[in-house]
This record gives C-alpha cells, structure tokens and sequence, in this order.
C-alpha cells in the first residue's frame, strides 16, 4: 500500500515541481533525497520493530510523548500532510486525464477531476478493508512494471542523450537546490503508511522493516530512472511550463500519439489506485485519534462508525485543497507539514526511546539536521517566490496547537469534574 501512495503522487505529481526548483540538476535531486529518507526511515524501522501495530505513527508519537499535546499535535500534522498528499494526487489525475483532450491545463476541469476521483475513493473504501488491499497489490505490480517501462524505453529511445541538462537556463542555488529535496522527500512519504499495517502483516517485527526498505529502494530506481528519460526527451524550460504533467509531454516526442495514451492511462491508473490507498489510512489514523480521546468528534447524524465519520471528514478536506489550491501550493504544503512531524519523531527516539529501541544515536542526530537543513531552505525559497504558502503553513499549524489545546485543556475539566 505504501509502495502504491509513493508512486501514484511521486513520479506524476512532483517530477515537474523538482525540476522547477532543482534545474538541470533534478534526477540528482530525487537520488539525494532518498538518501534523506533512508536516514529517516531508520527512526520508522526501529520502532516497527519494537512496536509493530495497525496504530503506526500515532502509536509511535505516543510511546515518545505520552497521549498529550506534543503526540496530538505531531499526529494531526502527519494526518493532514496525508489529506494534502490526497488533494495533490486529485489534482495529477485531473491535469494528467486532459492530455487527451485540447484543454487549457490552467482549466476549472482539472479540481473538477479531481473532486470527482476524491468521491470515487470514498465509494471504493466504503467497501472494505479486503478489497482495498487486494486492490492496491495489485496496481502496485501493474504501477512498477508499467513505470520501468517508461522510464527505460523513453532513454533508449532518446540514446541516452539528456536534453534539459545541455541547456543553461536555470541557474541552480544550494538554496533551490536543498529547497527541491522538499518535495523530492515527500514524493517517497507513503512509505509511512506502511506503518499502519503491523496488525496485518506476518511476523511484524521484521517484515514491516523489509517492506519499509523495499518500498523505498523501488521507488527510488523508479524516480531516478523517470527523471532521466524526461530529461532525455525535453528541455529544461520545455518541463517545467509542463511541471504538472510533466511525463505526458516527455511521452509526446519518446513514444508519439500511443506513447501520450499509454501515459495518461498510466497516470489515471497511480493516481486512482493512490487515492484510495492514502484515504484508507488516513482516515484510520484520524479514528484512532478520535477513539483515543484525543481529537473531538461529532457524527453530524451520520450513521455507521467513527472510521466511516472520519472517511467523510479526510474526504470533505481533501475535495475543499483540491478546489483552492493549485498543484505547486498543495505540494509545498505537504512537505512543510510532513517535515515538522518527521522531526518531532525523530527526536522522540532520540530523547525518549532510543534506549528501548536499540537506536543509534549518530543516526537520529544526522535525521533531524538534514530535516532541519531541508525545511528551512525550503522555507527560505518560499518566503522569496511565494510567502502564500509559508504564511498559510504557519496559520495552520498555530490553528491546530491552539485547537489542540483547548480540546485537551476541556477534556481534562470535564474528567476533574467526573472524578469529583
């Protein structure tokens, strides 16, 4: 499943978006950024070793933390770095599907797209646990192979030549450069929801580790080897004024008429079978919170049980992203997000479990300074081309401490008063 949420957003939604940041220099970008991602699995790896569950990083967040505002808050930030990482897909599937059509890409069809892919996800999970993993095993076969297609016939085709990396442009900064492993970084987050799956999984101590590791060498193969056959196929300028769908245009001179077809088909495909897989775990990560007592929760008299309420609520979310924000905004969003979790759980282990996970300490340390170093470059490249997304980041992030806390603070009144 996580293979499945890494691959529909990661290639189709974020190629184009590293280039814009990275230049000549994005198939490096993503290769960088798997090695970031390597030192902050290791914080995921050893936990799901010790405590394997279908809780995941809430549990995680719990164990470091205790069940109070630091775990609520961090939680809710990786809940909806994953809505956000919904949204994104939404929109790829839109702006992808009308390749096929003469459609401005800027046109009100693509949220429309998406919203309605977004609605097909929610029938789909209304059906079940069992369909939506025998579901998403499958796509992920289909996704893996059709991929590596794409990637190695688009280099042969293209003799291996790299057209955007023979013109200069762009003029890449370290700045810029740090700034695109942001988004490079999130195109391999789903590797998290594999978390979620150590209640399901045979022997969870060890193969919640190994699929961690194999899902994230895939995808990093895959990453590298798409960027690569874009690069061979167009221009710098030529991918990033087609930054939302960037493989179609790559398919266009590589493969002609069938080569756009296969890719789109490709694409509807990874991010329909995405979607589904992300709102799955999502929205039991947000019942978990709600049957733990730590978020509020209101049934607004629907009926079925919290998980089905929260299916609604992660829905509702991500169709509202997918109608406001273009693709570029729901992408930085996503990794501000992700990245402020990602170090609060790094320095979880190191201050709190490193001894009950048997964790190094060298590579915690080395996991939250290349975090650190990532987000705030990416921060600072914002706030230069689009303080937008860092000031609604910020306003976020206050909302949620804030509501956080008040909800807690009640909650503890109300259980003084009990006890009374």
């Amino acid at each position: 499943m996580g293979t499945g949420v890494m691959i529909g957003a990661g290639i189709f939604a974020l190629t184009g978006q590293v280039a814009e940041l990275a230049g000549d220099l994005f198939p490096i970008a993503f290769f960088v950024a798997a090695i970031v991602v390597a030192f902050s699995a290791y914080s995921y790896i050893k936990m799901s070793n010790a405590y394997p569950s279908s809780g995941g990083i809430v549990m995680y967040l719990e164990k470091a933390y205790g069940p109070g505002m630091t775990t609520v808050f961090c939680a809710l930030l990786m809940y909806f770095s994953m809505v956000i990482n919904q949204s994104l897909v939404a929109r790829t599937f839109g702006a992808y599907s009308l390749q096929l059509f003469d459609v401005e890409p800027g046109s009100f069809l693509v949220p429309l797209l998406g919203v309605a892919l977004l609605g097909f996800a929610f029938v789909v999970n209304i059906a079940g646990n069992r369909l939506i993993g025998t579901f998403s095993l499958v796509m992920a076969v289909v996704k893996i192979g059709a991929v590596a297609l794409f990637a190695i016939v688009g280099l042969w085709l293209a003799d291996f030549s790299f057209a955007s990396v023979s013109v200069d442009t762009t003029q890449t900064s370290p700045a810029t450069f740090l700034a695109s492993l942001a988004l490079a970084i999130l195109a391999y987050k789903g590797f998290t929801t594999i978390t979620n799956s150590g209640a399901e999984i045979v022997d969870p101590h060890r193969n919640v580790s190994r699929t961690i590791i194999i899902s994230i060498g895939i995808c990093a193969i895959l990453y590298v080897l798409v960027a690569l056959a874009v690069a061979s196929n167009l221009t710098l300028p030529d991918i990033i004024k087609a930054r939302d769908f960037a493989l179609a245009e790559a398919a266009r001179p590589a493969f002609g008429d069938f080569g756009l077809w296969f890719t789109v088909a490709l694409a509807i495909v990874a991010t329909v079978s995405g979607v589904i897989a992300s709102v799955f775990a999502v929205s039991r990560v947000l019942a978990m919170l709600t049957e733990m007592k730590l978020v509020p929760h209101r049934h607004f008299g629907m009926p079925g049980g919290i998980q089905k309420h929260t299916l609604v609520y992660t829905i509702v979310i991500a169709m509202a992203l997918t109608i406001f924000f273009d693709l570029s905004r729901i992408a930085s969003l996503g990794a501000i997000f992700y990245l402020v979790m990602d170090i609060a759980v790094h320095w979880g282990v190191l201050r709190h479990l490193r001894d009950d996970v048997k964790a190094n300490s060298f590579i915690l340390i080395s996991a939250i300074i290349l975090d650190v170093i990532v987000l705030g470059a990416f921060i600072v490249v914002k706030a230069q081309t689009d303080m937008l997304v860092v000031v609604v980041s910020l306003l976020a992030m206050l909302l949620i401490f804030a509501g956080t806390k008040l909800f807690l603070r009640s909650e503890a009144r109300e259980d003084g008063q009990s006890s009374h």
